[in-house]
């Protein structure tokens, strides 16, 4: 399954799950939101990751609706292209990105551009299912909140700067090299004088194609 925005390349593999039709749709949520329910509470089932053998101390990057894309790329940048060690002497050589409901298209942002700033990345993408438990509280005084249960989609991006099973099923290669969009430019503006004419050629060429009209 891959991403409907072109702008991302991540390939998105989907893990199979059960739905349960018991469990309210979002579509409740945005009605409770509609009459005035005010969300007090919003909490995610601890599911293992979808992907097989990751250390249990790497760093998980957790993106949610409301999160800053330009605060989380500040971060773990910086610890992705540092050579500082941690206390066990190795240096920081993989990250995990998760993100579930609206927080997946936010998840996928964060990847593709911390692909382009450290490159070599090898990634491999799983597409999984998690329960939310949310408490809304009733805009009435003294009248009962609603507690429901849903189940969302999920994402969960592992990206490695060592090689990773090219056998696993969402995995992608590191992109190749290209030139950024600023050098292209900057390069073709430094070709435009060569190609146009000069201002002294251009009234030049005037001259000559007036001559014929104007000599007596």
């Amino acid at each position: 399954m891959r991403s409907s925005n072109a702008a991302c390349s991540t390939v998105m593999e989907p893990q199979s799950a059960s739905f349960n039709p018991s469990v309210p749709s979002s579509s409740l949520s945005s009605k409770l939101g509609q009459s005035n329910f005010r969300r007090i509470s919003r909490t995610e089932d601890s599911s293992p990751y979808p992907i097989p053998g990751l250390a249990a101390d790497i760093l998980h990057m957790r993106v949610r609706e409301g999160s800053k894309i330009r605060n989380l790329l500040r971060f773990v940048t910086a610890r992705m292209q540092e050579d500082r060690r941690d206390d066990n002497g190795t240096s920081l050589r993989q990250v995990v990105f998760t993100g579930s409901g609206r927080g997946v298209t936010k998840t996928i942002t964060c990847v593709e551009i911390l692909k382009r700033k450290v490159g070599g990345l090898h990634q491999v993408s799983k597409l999984y299912y998690k329960t939310v438990n949310e408490v809304w509280e009733s805009p009435q005084q003294g009248a009962a909140g609603t507690t429901m249960q849903r189940t969302v989609p999920a994402i969960c991006i592992l990206l490695s700067k060592d090689p990773l099973d090219p056998q696993e099923p969402g995995y992608q290669p590191p992109q190749s090299p290209s030139v950024p969009a600023e050098e292209t430019e900057r390069r073709r503006a430094l070709l435009r004088p060569a190609l146009s004419p000069s201002p002294q050629h251009t009234a030049k060429r005037l001259c000559l194609d007036e001559w014929s009209v104007c000599s007596p």
